[in-house]
């Protein structure tokens, strides 16, 4: 286990549609409860009463990975704009700079 959270949980789909159709895994980023405070780059908070999540939540943006496409379970929610924007600079942020 280590760094990486060890149960089911929710995701962040990272990954474009473009592949979808052909791809067995697809790129996430995992989602906690165990929100934290001033890791504003490596979390991206999300409010449980836009994100239809049974609580407030953090993004873990560090924890970039692919799973196998039979993990998924069921959509929750979407990311509105200025979520899917402060992903984006993170995911910039922690791969590219």
């Amino acid at each position: 286990q280590g760094t990486e959270p060890g149960k089911t949980r929710p995701v962040v789909v990272v990954q474009t549609n473009l592949i979808n159709d052909n791809h067995l895994s697809t790129i996430i980023c995992p989602v906690t409860t165990n929100i934290s405070k001033g890791a504003e780059i490596l979390r991206i908070n999300l409010d449980n009463k836009i994100n239809g999540l049974n609580k407030n939540s953090d993004i873990l943006v560090d924890q970039l990975r692919a799973i196998d496409n039979k993990r998924f379970i069921k959509l929750i929610g979407k990311l509105n704009r200025y979520q899917k924007r402060k992903l984006l600079e993170s995911l910039k942020i922690i791969i590219l700079e």
